[in-house]
């Protein structure tokens, strides 16, 4: 019986597996809940990951969840299943800092609109995880699980570093550059951020509306597919016109014809390091003939610029303020870029903006020949030191296009760290990629040869 399982084994259980065994009455909410918090107790002083715990909130909800499904009442996807989320995402009543001193003590009076949709799927909400500041990149206190000596990546760091620890099953993060596929592969945990438009950011920190997107940490691809409890319209955020499910449904799929990849290894390819390009060089061998090399149009080398381009205009008009009330409690970091923003010219931002289209369209005629693109999710393994978050090269091309992407935790780096593999779909066809990227995993595991 799930049960009789130790609190270590009870906390390594997937969303799926936990929801499953709650609904089946082997498992309590509360049982779960109270394994979570005992693996944070344990390990939170060495990795850092939350910034607030709802401990006495999250065991009476906890505790609410099992008497519902005791009631034979209607049960969500998440029943009684702890969630995390980034401290730019609002949660009612709960402290929502944004990374900053600045919003210390904030607390929203009215839930985000991914926070009530998880709570309309039974998830327990267990706390807030650490964010860089203002979800840009200055670190914040958290470390990564596998080597507290380096960075959990950004701006996600809680999130990413809570589900690798053990800590919780499912968190959610956000991206503006490269902020859920990083960490997720510093991490070694799967990073999943839906097609631009997809997900709602109503409550979210707005940073850059062009470009800010709502993403998942999971253990399993499966797990990132219940990110589709999030998708659709809020009649709030006006980007949010996608719903690119069901995700479940076609993610738990077969796919109907063995999968074709385009190894992309983006104008930024001598960013990767010696081991990273082995690691895809050997990566693209195993695959053969599932997997071919293609080489992007130049224009795209300089998509990157482009990118950070409309992030620093958009977020000077949004969170500049924060400077002009108080510079000595923003950092060096975040200065530049808003100073940045604002001496940026009204047609380099929208030259910058109408090349998103541009470069989105001219992946078209790819995506009509593969399934879905496989480049690194980031140059190596974590980088060694607090003092940053690593490099979102290889994250910025699919975010600046709006394109879904997911990092999954197959290779290993030279020092014993995760490295992430990703894969970019088709704007709009999410489930199709997640199929792809259980495709692969099997593939790579010899599940597929079963």
């Amino acid at each position: 019986m799930v049960a009789k399982r130790t609190p270590q084994e009870l906390a390594a259980l997937t969303a799926r597996e936990a929801a499953q065994h709650i609904a089946e009455g082997g498992l309590t909410s509360a049982e779960l809940v109270a394994a979570c918090l005992e693996r944070i107790a344990a390990e939170e002083e060495r990795i850092q990951a939350w910034e607030f715990l709802d401990r006495d909130n999250a065991m009476a909800e906890a505790e609410e969840r099992d008497r519902r499904r005791k009631r034979g009442l209607p049960l969500g996807a998440l029943h009684g299943v702890p969630v995390g989320l980034k401290d730019i995402i609002d949660v009612k009543g709960m402290p929502t800092g944004n990374g900053t001193p600045l919003d210390a003590g904030r607390r929203p009076f009215v839930d985000a609109t991914v926070t009530r949709r998880l709570r309309a799927a039974g998830a327990v909400i267990l706390g807030k995880t650490v964010t860089t500041e203002f979800a840009y990149y200055h670190p914040g206190k958290t470390r990564n699980p596998h080597d507290p000596e380096r960075t959990p990546g950004g701006s996600s760091s809680g999130s990413a570093a809570a589900v690798a620890a053990g800590m919780v099953p499912l968190a959610l993060g956000s991206q503006t550059n490269g902020s859920v596929i990083r960490p997720a592969s510093f991490c070694g945990v799967v990073g999943y951020k839906p097609s631009f438009g997809a997900v709602p950011r109503t409550g979210v920190l707005t940073l850059a509306p062009s470009l800010d997107q709502v993403g998942v940490f999971a253990r399993t691809i499966e797990d990132a597919a219940l990110a589709e409890l999030l998708l659709g319209p809020d009649g709030q955020d006006a980007d949010a016109r996608e719903s690119p499910g069901p995700l479940t449904a076609t993610a738990l799929d077969e796919p109907p014809v063995t999968p074709a990849l385009a190894f992309v290894k983006t104008p930024f390819w001598e960013r990767a390091d010696e081991a990273t390009q082995a690691a895809f060089g050997e990566l693209s061998e195993a695959l053969g003939e599932q997997a071919d090399e293609v080489e992007l149009p130049e224009v795209f080398a300089r998509g990157a610029g482009w990118l950070r381009g409309v992030m620093a205009a958009e977020m000077a008009r949004n969170l500049g303020h924060y400077v002009d009330r108080a510079p000595q409690e923003t950092s060096e970091t975040f200065r530049e870029l808003i100073a940045d923003g604002r001496e940026m010219r009204a047609p380099d931002y929208l030259a910058a903006r109408d090349m998103r289209q541009v470069l989105h369209d001219s992946l078209g005629p790819l995506f009509d020949r593969f399934d879905a693109i496989v480049t690194p999710a980031a140059p190596g393994e974590a980088p060694a030191g607090l003092e940053g978050t690593g490099d979102a090269i290889f994250c910025s091309l699919w975010t600046f296009c709006g394109l879904p992407a997911i990092s999954l935790p197959l290779m290993m780096g030279p020092n014993g760290m995760p490295l992430g593999v990703q894969l970019v779909g088709r704007h709009g066809q999410d489930a199709r990629l997640l199929r792809t990227a259980r495709w692969l995993v099997h593939t790579l595991s010899g599940e597929g040869d079963e």
